[in-house]
């Protein structure tokens, strides 16, 4: 069997907690552990604010980063696996990276309006 996926996440940011949450009740099978970056228990493979500034998970002994850990997580989860497997393209990952770097231009408002 292979090892689950770790995902490293910021719980403090309510956004992000509900994210995860929605992510969890999806992960029936078990397949992911997910790591609140803000936990003083935490394991960070690198250090916490770069964990904060971007969304990371480790695939395959891997550490990915934004769209790619996004679609890590997705391959993990069956309702979402699709978009998972559609984000291994290349073009399809670029497109991807480039709305996740819009959204972290505009998270900062979107956590004040979840708040």
């Amino acid at each position: 069997m292979a090892e689950p996926l770790t995902v490293w996440f910021d719980g403090s940011c309510p956004l992000c907690a509900r994210e995860i949450a929605v992510m969890r009740r999806l992960d029936r099978r078990g397949r992911i552990v997910f790591i609140d970056v803000g936990s003083s228990e935490a394991a960070c493979p690198i250090d916490r604010r770069l964990l904060l500034a971007r969304f990371h998970a480790r695939e395959d002994g891997q550490l990915l980063s934004g769209a790619a850990a996004f679609a890590a997580m997705w391959r993990a989860i069956p309702l979402l696996r699709p978009f998972g497997l559609a984000a291994r393209n290349r073009v399809v990952l670029r497109w991807l990276e480039a709305l996740y770097l819009r959204f972290l231009h505009v998270r900062p408002t979107l956590q004040r309006w979840v708040r």
